[in-house]
């Protein structure tokens, strides 16, 4: 367990800002106390200080995980966002996307959106900047990439990519063995 590096801090906040702009204050300032990021085994973890302290004192080897793991850190030094993040960014999104009841099910299984699934888009969505999922009652269901910007979307073929899959909340049934 140790605090970021400068590259490493400039990699998250920058797939961070995709998702909720300039609002990534809010996580780090929150009202109940100072929240930080930390990496552990090539996982970057959200946690409040106090538990930072408790978990200071277990060896790192015995150490699984503390906080909310918001993502990973690839091979290559790319930044992965879990799908465990999604309660902490979808609050603070700039951009949203809202699916009829009937694509959302497809959207859990992992696959892309189309425009006949769309319910709603945030107004002014730029082409290729990140979203947030939502089913038509609000409940958030996952990170995408917006395919199209809004005004495309308006003038697409029905059946046009809207918005790429990232990550949804179907992913724990999925891949749950190697969610570790």
């Amino acid at each position: 367990m140790r605090p970021l590096t400068d590259d490493e801090t400039k990699i998250l906040f920058e797939k961070l800002s995709k998702y909720i702009g300039d609002n990534i204050r809010m996580l780090l300032e929150r009202p109940d106390g100072l929240y930080t990021f930390r990496l552990h085994r090539e996982r970057v973890y959200y946690c409040s200080e106090a538990i930072i302290k408790y978990a200071s004192n277990f060896p790192r080897k015995e150490l699984l995980s503390f906080g909310t793991c918001f993502g990973r850190f690839t091979k290559t030094r790319k930044f992965r966002l879990h799908i465990t993040a999604l309660d902490f960014v979808a609050p603070y999104a700039k951009f949203k996307v809202w699916l009829k009841p009937n694509a959302e099910q497809q959207f859990l299984y992992g696959h892309n959106v189309v425009k006949t699934g769309l319910g709603r888009i945030t107004e002014n969505t730029p082409k290729y900047n990140g979203v947030i999922v939502y089913t038509m009652n609000d409940v958030p269901l996952g990170f995408g990439v917006a395919a199209k910007s809004t005004i495309e979307c308006r003038a697409a073929d029905p059946m046009a990519l809207v918005v790429f899959h990232q990550a949804d909340v179907g992913e724990f049934l999925r891949n749950e063995d190697a969610l570790t």
